[in-house]
């Protein structure tokens, strides 16, 4: 019989890990974007950091998405070991995503969208930066509500052998949830990055 990843107070309390690093990443991002004290322990990052900065999370949540993908396909043909890899390497991913993240929103600052383009043939219609804006909500608000459901996903996972994970947890409702949520979400963060910094203008506002 396989045994889990992991064990110990992670196996004990998966509820309670997955609440307390919830609340914890919230904080870290909130605390990026909103409090001037957090974001003076990171280094000042110039406009072509914070370009290269978010080039780099584009490609890492596009592979996050193959990842995914990949490893929700490998579940349904029963090949549980590579669906775990696949997990795994997209969590893993993530929390490289959040180490580039947040220095460059506390450190550089953000973009905001502009309806002008370098292209003649890229369309200007009126309604494409309310389109724009609600892509970027909804990717928002989902990555916000995936956060608590992968972590227990993955905390499920790593300390559950398959068959407990069958016969003894939620993980593969929970599972299928965080994965659909987090996919979708990853997805309008890639088109949102392409219209802003590809097909349309932007403005730079410092941190």
């Amino acid at each position: 019989m396989d045994t889990p990843l992991v064990e110990g107070i992670v196996g004990d309390h998966p509820k309670a890990v997955t609440v307390v690093l919830s609340v914890v990443g919230y904080v870290v991002v909130v605390g990026a974007f909103v409090v001037p004290s957090f974001q003076e322990l990171f280094p000042r990052l110039s406009l072509r950091a914070v370009n290269i900065l978010g080039h780099a999370i584009a490609l890492v949540n596009s592979i996050t998405v193959v990842l995914l993908c990949v490893g929700w396909y490998w579940i349904r043909a029963g090949e549980v070991k590579k669906h775990a890899a696949a997990m795994i390497s997209s969590f893993v991913l993530i929390l490289i995503f959040l180490s580039m993240y947040v220095p460059r929103v506390a450190g550089g600052g953000t973009k905001e969208f502009v309806l002008e383009s370098s292209y003649s043939w890229v369309p200007l219609w009126e309604w494409i930066v309310p389109a724009y804006l609600a892509m970027l909500a909804i990717h928002i608000l989902l990555s916000i509500l995936s956060v608590p459901l992968v972590l227990y996903a993955i905390s499920l996972g790593l300390t559950h052998t398959p068959e407990q994970l069958r016969t003894q947890t939620p993980h593969k409702r929970v599972g299928q949830i965080a994965a659909g949520t987090w996919i979708f979400s990853l997805v309008l963060g890639v088109v949102t990055y392409f219209m802003l910094n590809h097909l349309y203008a932007w403005e730079f506002v410092a941190a």
